[in-house]
């Protein structure tokens, strides 16, 4: 990158100054010299130091530093600028986490490279001069040249069915000129009335509204909240519609990159062409491209990860938070933020519509829609002739089962029942690996992570033990490394490996595929499966949460969930809901085609109220049974909590520094502090970890309270303090 950076006299002060806010964990912006006065957003680069940073003007400069000795800024090619809603995005993201705001500018400015000098791709057209000799090949490569197009040489080369050295000779003799292409290809354009849908009542009205939201162009929240099956995409596609005939921009938030798979063929039959992408396995040439055609308005729409939230949009005028309910959205490190909560706030700020969708909304946004915050707009019915599955309870109690067995008699009559009509069926297990636990049957010692407080995931295929949290892996061991006993290692419960070892054993001819995200590495393998699956070249997969949701396999006719009480007890207040949550998502993959639908949980607690409410079908019961718990104890969508996380690698330092922290804590009306304790994880990637929690009623400003609190203390260097509001996990 060089800029043409401004170069005032040494002996005149600058003309004007700029608070330049750099993409680093700084408290606010610095002083800087500038021969104009540069609105807020102007992208610049600036010296700090021994380095020069790309950065960003926020406001007008503290005037703290002498005018003789700031630093000029450099100016860029074309003054790129994030716009004024981003940049007050920003501000709040960093104001409601507590987060530096050059570190969450930082997620604005990620890609540097894309404000370098955009560099053409060499091409080639038709030139004046006609070659003394004309054969078969260059006869075909001049008739490309009638359409007026530039082609790179290569593309010649290939179209025309001809080597590279033909196409140079044509290049020697002048009958082609080079010219220049943009660096990149321009983006195709969404045509928002390419394929118009056939939806059914209840879509009609839910898109009919939505797309008044778009019309309108003002901030508003939608719940689109639909059973699985019932054409939630194909609703909201038509305000995505909408939003491209007004000549805005559009923006759909994803939870996982798995789900973009078919989620891209479905964009492109109903607009045309796939939206751009934007997720962490694109490489650094795709991510400048991205970002670049973001911010210049060429691309119309994304669709993305959470880190998208923050990209520069010029022209927003619609965002989509698809799966709302999933914990994904949540980033865990660095600016520790729900993308969420903060889709809903960029709206706010970009006055565009924001809309939730889910079969499953998360408590929040549940109540949020029944107290008339939200609209709520309901799609109960399947579309077309689907209907819901039936699902029933396998009470394992009651089943008599080899040990080391996990398929039930009745699980396994219903997948022979399954292949012989010739349908697909999916087997799910929430555990990666082949066993979760390996232990020495003679001394009873357990391998456990040398850097985590976890045990190591046996992974029968690749023969070593994983730890799932830091990487740290070993080759499996013949003897035991504490008592040296030859073979005693042995493997106990399920991961998904040991669930398709006993499907193997009991339907050999099957044909199955794994699916973890130990075994699909990225989009392009993920794509693959699923196509396959599409294509009924996979008779059962035994998965993962990455089968759980937003997968449509018309020919998947059976679900069978090995443990339906994995994750139901993990002692928080979520625990419940993400259960019911997963199961109910996994359990809407069967029957959404012609074909009926049946699923199958194993379980031990069959009169849970989750088991009761999944088996049932009344999902709102469940819903308004956990909301009187939260109401009662207060916890969030009634009440607030933040949590305090200390980590470090000297253990004694850590515990100390969480005491002196309990002790610190200000009373304050409505705020409780609970801890400091060890965290679940108390030992993770070589870190020990203590917490404390902050629980407080809903109008305390609890961002206030923990400011002041941690104010009052001076945290050796060696801790680490981390803050996280409205945590949505406890470990």
């Amino acid at each position: 990158m060089k800029p043409a950076a401004l170069k005032p006299s040494e002996e005149t002060a600058p003309a004007h100054r700029a608070g330049v806010l750099l993409p680093l964990p700084l408290s606010g912006a610095y002083d800087y010299a500038t021969d104009e006065k540069l609105p807020r957003g102007t992208i610049v680069t600036v010296p700090l130091g021994p380095r020069e940073y790309l950065a960003c003007v926020w406001n007008d400069g503290d005037g703290k530093v002498a005018p003789e000795k700031l630093k000029p800024v450099g100016r860029l090619p074309g003054n790129p600028h994030l716009s004024g809603a981003l940049c007050d995005f920003v501000d709040w993201v960093a104001r409601y986490t507590l987060s530096p705001p050059g570190q969450v500018l930082g997620l604005a400015l990620r890609v540097p490279s894309a404000f370098d000098e955009p560099v053409p791709r060499i091409a080639f057209v038709r030139g004046d001069k006609t070659p003394k000799k004309m054969t078969e090949a260059r006869a075909r490569v001049l008739a490309l040249c009638e359409d007026g197009l530039a082609r790179r040489l290569s593309d010649y080369a290939a179209e025309a069915n001809a080597s590279p050295a033909v196409v140079r000779g044509l290049i020697g003799c002048g009958a082609l000129v080079e010219t220049g292409l943009p660096e990149f290809a321009r983006f195709p354009d969404p045509e928002p009335d390419y394929a118009q849908p056939a939806l059914n009542a209840e879509q009609s009205e839910a898109a009919r509204i939505l797309v008044a939201d778009v019309a309108a162009q003002k901030f508003s929240t939608s719940l689109l909240d639909g059973v699985t099956g019932s054409g939630k995409t194909e609703t909201y596609f038509e305000a995505v519609a909408e939003a491209l005939r007004k000549g805005k921009q559009a923006l759909i938030l994803l939870p996982e990159i798995a789900l973009t798979v078919q989620f891209l063929d479905r964009f492109a039959e109903r607009f045309g062409c796939r939206p751009a992408e934007w997720h962490s396995d694109l490489s650094q040439k795709e991510r400048k491209r991205t970002y670049r055609a973001v911010m210049n308005g060429e691309v119309r729409v994304v669709v993305g990860a959470r880190s998208a939230l923050f990209l520069p949009f010029q022209e927003l005028g619609l965002i989509i938070a698809d799966e709302e309910h999933e914990q994904a959205y949540k980033q865990e490190d660095g600016v520790i933020y729900h993308a969420r909560d903060m889709a809903v706030v960029r709206a706010r700020l970009e006055n565009c519509p924001v809309v939730l969708s889910s079969a499953t909304p998360s408590l929040e946004s549940y109540v949020n829609a029944a107290s008339g915050r939200y609209r709520w707009l309901r799609l109960r019915e399947r579309h077309g002739v689907a209907s819901l599955p039936q699902i029933k309870l396998i009470d394992l109690r009651l089943e008599k089962m080899d040990t080391g067995t996990w398929l039930s008699q009745p699980l396994r009559e219903a997948l022979a029942l399954a292949l012989a009509s010739g349908e697909q069926a999916m087997l799910f297990l929430n555990r990666r690996g082949y066993a979760p636990l390996t232990l020495c049957q003679s001394c009873g010692h357990k391998m456990v992570c040398r850097n985590c407080s976890t045990w190591l995931v046996e992974h029968r295929y690749h023969r070593r033990l994983t730890c799932h949290h830091c990487g740290f892996d070993v080759p499996t061991p013949k003897n035991c490394p504490e008592c040296q006993a030859e073979n005693s290692l042995i493997a106990c419960g399920p991961g998904v490996e040991r669930v398709a070892e006993e499907f193997a054993a009991v339907f050999p001819q099957a044909r199955m595929a794994v699916a973890s995200s130990d075994t699909w590495h990225g989009p392009l393998e993920t794509q693959a499966a699923i196509r396959s699956m599409v294509k009924r070249e996979i008779d059962v997969v035994i998965g993962t949460q990455i089968m759980a949701k937003g997968h449509h396999f018309p020919q998947l006719t059976l679900v069978g969930v090995i443990d339906a009480d994995l994750g139901g007890a993990d002692g928080d207040m979520r625990a419940r809901e993400r259960t019911f949550q997963l199961l109910h998502q996994v359990s809407g993959r069967a029957g959404r085609a012609e074909k009926p639908g049946f699923v199958l949980l194993q379980t031990r607690n069959p009169n849970d109220a989750v088991m009761k409410a999944l088996a049932s079908g009344d999902r709102d019961a469940f819903y308004e049974q956990e909301r009187g718990f939260r109401e009662r104890a207060a916890t969030p969508p009634f009440g607030r909590l933040a949590a305090v996380i200390l980590s470090g690698a000297e253990g004694d330092k850590v515990r100390d520094a969480g005491r002196q922290l309990a002790k610190a804590a200000p009373s304050a009306r409505g705020v409780k502090v609970w801890g400091p304790t060890p965290a679940f994880y108390h030992l993770l990637r070589g870190q020990t970890r203590e917490r404390l929690l902050v629980q407080a009623d809903k109008s305390v400003d609890v961002q206030t309270y923990l400011r002041a609190w941690l104010a009052l203390v001076k945290v050796p260097n060696a801790v680490r303090v981390t803050v996280d509001i409205d945590p949505v996990s406890f470990f």
